[in-house]
């Protein structure tokens, strides 16, 4: 992986008149973290980067080390890995504060192996060696509820109040004032950072969200994520409501980031084709259901990501695909030279989006390089199909995907043994947990996990 362009980290910090610059990154829970410098630090340590202990990646969500890993050179004894900010992503936060992200690096300038979005741009930049330009796009789905943040804590996040009304199904215009408030907000702080947005809407929980971002570069998108997701935060903190991305806030509906992707080849959009899926688009369909229950453990990250797996309850629980078939875990849209694209419908809300990107383009160039058919489509619904027909369900445990992902030769190859092992690792000590410190299986959704996920990722 070539390290970032000298445009990118020697560019001059524009005279913003900010008092602060806020570094920002995620680990690879999700978490948005950072440090806040000078302008005078920052302007001297942009091009060598700011030292962060590397323990942020072997912490849990609880603030404890996570052991079971090989503890690799990078990562053994609190050193220090580096993040290098990328100067085409600073923009003002607010005045006098600027904000910039970044990427983290070992010493020797070369990535750290499990950086989230060090392996988005592994995977964009092995897709231009094919010719292929990845374009992407999130739907990003919350819940907000009345409540403040900090009565939120005191109630353990349960029994909260849903911002905007207890009906639910979807697309509601019905809705109080507080709510269309709170998005309108949400809505004019992502046009003062110059985040693009195209939609947004009710969804089919009380209180829950859909944001549609704009289309673009695999890293951009990412890094649009992780800022409107903090926007969404602060708004709710600012206007004395909480929000959550929890997979599965209540024991209703869960909460998903569907991911919508297609491959440009000398400008043309490479999935289209006249009489339906062009053989590109076979093939990336090919590498996505082949790589499906080893990317299970990464886009459904948590013990509560798993408790969506629900037949006719909205997520696809077959590793399947179809045209035009919202029930199966790929939807492939045909039939139009500019809007052909799959839309892979996994990912829980609670996954970290840089991760989830780099498991589905690498299950993409797997199809690609290998020539990699699909099965049959799925013509009729994907949801509670009888045993005998050949379609495997996804894996519907936090442990089953880890030993799947362990399992799955394609995408150690190409995300890493590095990142692959501390992955799995951290995902057994989440299991243990859950099974040792206070969850319980056989609820809904037990308290354990209402403290755990609902402020973090």
């Amino acid at each position: 992986m070539s390290e970032l362009s000298t445009t990118a980290t020697r560019a001059p910090l524009r005279d913003s008149g900010a008092r602060t610059v806020r570094l920002e990154a995620t680990n690879h829970e999700g978490c948005f973290l950072g440090k806040n410098v000078s302008p005078k630090k920052f302007a001297a340590g942009k091009d060598a980067g700011f030292a962060f202990a590397d323990l942020l990646f072997g912490l849990d969500l609880g603030n404890a080390p996570a052991f079971g890993s090989a503890y690799p050179a990078w990562r053994g004894h609190l050193d220090d890995v580096y993040l290098r900010p990328d100067m085409s992503t600073m923009v003002e936060w607010k005045p006098g504060l600027d904000s910039v992200i970044g990427d983290y690096w070992l010493k020797d300038g070369t990535p750290v192996p499990i950086c989230p979005r060090n392996l988005v741009r592994k995977m964009a930049e092995r897709l231009a060696g094919h010719g292929f330009t990845a374009t992407v796009a999130v739907e990003i789905e919350a819940t907000v509820f009345e409540e403040s943040i900090h009565e939120a804590r005191a109630r353990g996040y349960r029994d909260l109040t849903p911002l905007g009304g207890s009906a639910g199904t979807a697309y509601h215009l019905a809705k109080s004032k507080d709510w269309t408030d709170y998005m309108n907000a949400v809505a004019d702080r992502l046009d003062e950072v110059g985040i693009e947005w195209e939609a947004w809407s009710d969804e089919d929980a009380a209180g829950q969200i859909e944001l549609n971002l704009a289309p673009g570069d695999p890293v951009k998108v990412g890094d649009a994520w992780a800022r409107t997701r903090q926007i969404m935060r602060e708004v709710a903190f600012e206007r004395g409501h909480s929000v959550t991305f929890m997979a599965k806030p209540t024991a209703g509906y869960g909460q998903a980031s569907h991911l919508n992707l297609s491959l440009q080849h000398d400008g043309d959009n490479a999935f289209y084709a006249e009489d339906g899926p062009s053989a590109t688009m076979l093939h990336a369909i090919g590498g996505l259901l082949a790589t499906m229950e080893g990317n299970t453990s990464i886009v459904l990250p948590q013990i509560t990501s798993y408790r969506r797996l629900v037949d006719l309850s909205g997520p696809p629980v077959t590793i399947s695909w179809g045209i035009s078939n919202k029930t199966a875990a790929v939807r492939a849209v045909c039939g139009h030279p500019k809007y052909s694209r799959l839309e892979y419908r996994l990912p829980g809300a609670d996954a970290n989006l840089y991760l989830a990107l780099a498991g589905v383009l690498a299950g993409v160039i797997a199809g690609i390089e290998r020539k990699i058919d699909p099965p049959e489509q799925v013509t009729d619904m994907a949801w509670c199909l009888p045993p005998g027909l050949g379609i495997e369900r996804i894996p519907d445990t936090i442990s089953k995907a880890a030993a799947a992902l362990d399992a799955d030769p394609i995408l150690r190859e190409l995300l890493g043994d590095e990142f692959v092992d501390c992955w799995i690792a951290s995902r057994k000590w989440e299991w243990m947990q859950f099974h040792t410190a206070g969850g319980d299986p056989f609820a809904e959704l037990s308290e354990w996990e209402s403290v755990r996920y609902f402020e973090l990722p």
